[in-house]
């Protein structure tokens, strides 16, 4: 039997190919699916099932392109309310071709249409070798559980307990666990960065398989829930009707730059009100030169997965990028989570723009030492940590005020009480300085924070890492420290 993984970095979306005998089904497929063509291509293989494990959120699936070009069946489960043409799967349901044998199981609890694919290869044997887990059960986390409209976090979680204790914990120990997301998905808290396991070592180190009553499980499970993205209900949405083609999205235009400025418009309070610029670029070259109130995404890292939760879908957006290829990267990227009202990319890139006599900004860097002394010698310092809150509690400056990045999403609208709302006690006339965990995020904010209006943002270099590492004081939550001795208490 064939088996092929297919990983998607910047989404840490991982799809799969399973085949047999010349047939071949795709299971949970990233927007693009031209990978998938062309493997089964050189495999020998026919791609005739796509599989759905649920409504993907997080990203639009290629599963309508990929039925529509090979003329696959698509499955998926019969709660999805699927509105193209497919087959509705159920518990116990099998697939077979050739050596292969899918069996589905009903495993909700990150969603209610979440299943499970049993794997059994004959030549093998007849007992099943993997499950496909989709977002049921990751490697060291589970799916979070509140991204139903119908149902409470709480009644997900109670389904995703009876899902893992009577559909998956009866599975053999060496029977290989391979989720749809890895380290950084947004669709689990805390996913290790391994690819795959087993059933076995999930057991003996996830800790939502550890022994605990489901009252417990359901607790800890909904307990200081991530914030979900805005955009993740219209990508289930796209996902239960199927997205348009890839080749029928408008082609990425060429803007010059008087055609950029006239999209952007004019500015309320600090905001554009037209077309969004985001730059792409490194964050170095963002921070030397850049279009002043630009959005800032740069291209390495979970492009596509912010720029969602902080621009949308709907605003239309201007690309700023070194050149054309990574600007058509970029589009290929949004695309991949829905965002596509992308109005062009600005021809000849920041040179063009300095070159039409536009003004543009710089932003100042300090090393985590810089910031050091200056906490050190002034009092009232600006500082801002953009790191998600368990990330705070576990460790922060003392001097830092914690606002989420997720939370700067209300800085891209023309809204001028959004500064206020999310940093109350902020003059915008006084330098800011930012900083996250390694420099991405805060590269992001401080953006942001230029855009919202700040007459002078500094980014730390390197973040709280750097911070860290020079061995510079950082002060835990009372939250963090009770749950710190209360974990050393039970080991």
């Amino acid at each position: 039997m064939y088996f092929q993984s297919f990983y998607l970095t910047c989404l840490a979306h991982a799809s799969y190919m399973v085949g047999s005998d010349g047939i071949a089904a795709v299971v949970d497929p990233q927007r693009d699916v031209e990978i998938y063509i062309e493997e089964a291509k050189q495999q020998g293989l026919k791609i005739a099932y796509v599989i759905e494990t649920h409504l993907h959120a997080d990203f639009v699936s290629g599963h309508h392109e990929l039925a529509e070009r090979t003329g696959a069946t698509i499955c998926i489960g019969a709660r999805a309310g699927a509105k193209f043409a497919h087959r509705a799967m159920r518990d116990g349901d099998k697939i077979e071709f050739g050596k292969c044998v899918l069996e589905f199981l009903e495993t909700p609890g990150h969603t209610p249409e979440s299943m499970s694919i049993l794997a059994t290869d004959r030549e093998r044997g007849d007992a099943p070798w993997a499950v496909l887990t989709g977002d049921t059960l990751f490697i060291g986390d589970v799916g979070r559980p509140d991204l139903s409209a119908d149902h409470t976090p709480q009644q997900l979680a109670g389904m995703m307990y009876d899902s893992l204790h009577n559909k998956l914990f009866p599975l053999a120990d060496n029977v290989e666990v391979f989720p749809a997301h890895g380290a950084g998905s947004l669709c689990g808290r805390s996913i290790g960065k391994e690819r795959s396991s087993t059933i076995g070592k999930e057991k003996q180190f996830n800790y939502a398989l550890q022994p605990m009553a489901r009252e417990v499980f359901v607790h800890m499970l909904t307990a200081d829930l991530p914030e979900r993205p805005g955009y993740f209900s219209r990508d289930a949405e796209i996902n239960r009707a199927g997205a348009e083609a890839m080749q029928e999205l408008a082609p990425l235009a060429l803007l010059p730059p008087d055609k950029v400025a006239e999209k952007v418009g004019n500015t309320r309070n600090g905001f554009s009100t037209g077309a969004v610029i985001l730059d792409t670029r490194p964050s170095s070259d963002f921070f030397a030169s850049h279009i002043p109130g630009s959005v800032h995404i740069a291209l390495s890292g979970q492009y596509a997965s912010w720029a969602g939760a902080l621009i949308g879908l709907d605003r239309e957006i201007i690309l700023v990028a070194e050149d054309l290829e990574r600007a058509e990267e970029s589009w290929m990227r949004l695309a991949r989570v829905g965002i596509e009202h992308i109005a062009g990319y600005l021809e000849g890139g920041i040179s063009a723009w300095q070159r039409s006599g536009r003004a543009v900004s710089q932003f100042a860097q300090v090393s985590a030492g810089e910031l050091h002394q200056l906490l050190a010698r002034e009092r009232g310092i600006q500082v801002v940590d953009v790191r998600r809150a368990s990330e705070w509690e576990s460790g922060h400056i003392a001097e830092a005020h914690p606002a989420p990045l997720n939370k700067f999403a209300a800085l891209v609208t023309p809204d001028s009480g959004a500064v206020k709302k999310l940093l109350p006690d902020f003059d915008t006339d006084r330098p800011v300085v930012v900083h996250c965990q390694s420099g991405y995020r805060s590269a992001i904010a401080a953006s942001l924070l230029e855009r919202a209006g700040f007459s002078m943002v500094v980014n730390v270099i390197g973040g709280i890492d750097a911070w860290t590492l020079q061995k510079f004081p950082v002060e835990t939550s009372q939250h963090a420290a009770t749950d710190a001795v209360s974990e050393k208490t039970q080991a």
